[in-house]
């Protein structure tokens, strides 16, 4: 069983999400946004820093999944992404934590089956697997959706070591 905490992180709002994956199966946690205002911008990065501790510290998950950074079309909201990424990893890592890294797309191919989804289809997917009663908030459901990604690609990761293990050990031929 593994507690898989997934971050979207953003410089006003960095959304969060935690599942528990366990034998192939995903089961909600907790979600939410830390919202962070309009103060001034290295404030902003302590609180996402702080409130992340404290997520990490009350739920203790395994693992950190996170999303990479990608290229938007104004460089300075990009950099303020990435110092908003860094306070998250830098939460996780203090905290002993391995943290992963996805692209958008890798999210979105995992949780929706197209890495051209939309928000609200990662929305709708995030809601379906997760059997929830109710649509988490857009950033919410975006961590969630990179949870799930990380569980996904763990049991792929997993489904390929045990080949592996199988072909050292002979009982699999390769073509």
């Amino acid at each position: 069983m593994a507690l898989i905490l997934g971050i979207d992180p953003g410089s006003r709002i960095t959304g969060f999400g935690i599942v528990r994956h366990e034998a192939g199966r995903q089961e909600y946690v907790t979600s939410g946004c830390i919202r962070v205002g309009e103060g001034a911008f290295p404030e902003r990065l302590q609180k996402i820093f702080h409130y992340l501790s404290e997520l990490i510290e009350q739920y203790r998950p395994d693992v950190v999944s996170i999303e990479q950074v990608f290229m938007a079309r104004n460089p300075d909201s990009a950099l303020k992404l990435g110092q908003a990424r860094g306070a998250a990893i830098v939460a996780a890592v203090n905290a002993g934590l391995e943290v992963h890294e996805y692209s958008a797309r890798q999210v979105k191919q995992a949780v929706v089956g197209t890495g051209a989804a939309d928000k609200k289809q990662v929305q709708h997917m995030v809601t379906q697997l997760l059997g929830l009663a109710g649509t988490p908030q857009a950033d919410a459901a975006d961590a969630l959706a990179i949870a799930l990604c990380h569980a996904h690609m763990s049991g792929v990761q997993q489904q390929m070591g045990n080949v592996a293990l199988a072909v050292r050990a002979g009982r699999v031929r390769r073509r």
